[in-house]
């Protein structure tokens, strides 16, 4: 195989493979080259992902060597991507009643998803997280995009069990913004004692969610090591329950009546 095709394979064996540790003498064996020419490679590799924005590739020490890509989402791009979503979402046709606003076409467009959860990875990257949380519903898509960078399973909170995954462990809490007494389980089989969590949701407000899946994921002795929400609404009016967080975006104004959103970047920089 020439060089050309090799790197190429190489690379694309990275991006599919995030965070898995792969040797030298594997890739040498399986395009026939020799160790220096697949080290010059992942020189090669190396360098375009950190001139792309797209991460890095971190060399580990052994008598065998290896490698193993690390997604990053470059501060540049990533607060060009969030100042460019602010914008999105200041268009007062998405005002909802109740203050809310309508961000489910974000939700669904793939790509837009994908680059939320690359900027989320890059900053949970040093964390050692082994499972992704969310309650759902629509946190479901951007925790999926953050465990697919992070390269660990998805693990989803539910409002009511469901028959085909087995016991379940259930908790009743406050929400931050109705202040209604609400339910959420978690199937005993989810997670190990133990685990390292990050937990994903697409909007908080005073919180009360996320810190119900706090409180149920203390019942599995798992250790929350990181929380991202996508926006939060900056509101004086109700207590923020969870401090430690990481947000994309902040709304501090809906107004209905002069049919004006005020959106600006949440925290993440």
């Amino acid at each position: 195989m020439k060089r050309s095709g090799r790197l190429v394979a190489i690379t694309n064996f990275f991006l599919e493979n995030p965070r898995v540790h792969k040797n030298l003498p594997s890739f040498a064996e399986k395009y026939n080259a020799a160790k220096a020419s697949i080290s010059e490679d992942l020189d090669i590799i190396d360098q375009m992902f950190r001139a792309e924005g797209l991460g890095y590739l971190k060399r580990l020490a052994g008598s065998a060597g290896g490698v193993m890509f690390i997604p990053e989402a470059s501060t540049e791009k990533g607060i060009e991507f969030v100042d460019q979503l602010c914008q999105r979402l200041k268009d007062p046709n998405r005002i909802l009643p109740g203050g809310y606003l309508y961000m489910s076409d974000i939700l669904g467009e793939p790509n837009t998803v994908r680059e939320i959860g690359r900027i989320f990875a890059s900053n949970f990257s040093k964390l050692d997280i082994d499972v992704v949380v969310t309650v759902a519903t629509k946190g479901i898509p951007l925790a999926y995009a953050v465990a697919s960078f992070l390269n660990v399973p998805v693990v989803i909170v539910r409002r009511d069990p469901k028959v085909t995954e087995g016991s379940s462990v259930s908790i009743n809490y406050v929400s931050g913004s109705s202040r209604k007494i609400q339910t959420m389980v978690l199937p005993k089989r989810s997670l190990k004692e133990g685990s390292n969590v990050c937990i994903i949701d697409d909007f908080m407000k005073a919180g009360g969610t996320i810190n119900g899946i706090v409180s149920l994921l203390k019942e599995f002795n798992t250790n929350v090591k990181a929380i991202g929400v996508l926006a939060e609404a900056d509101d004086e009016e109700e207590e923020r329950v969870v401090n430690e967080y990481l947000s994309l975006v902040k709304i501090s104004d809906v107004d209905i009546k002069e049919n004006f959103i005020s959106v600006q970047r949440g925290n993440f920089i």
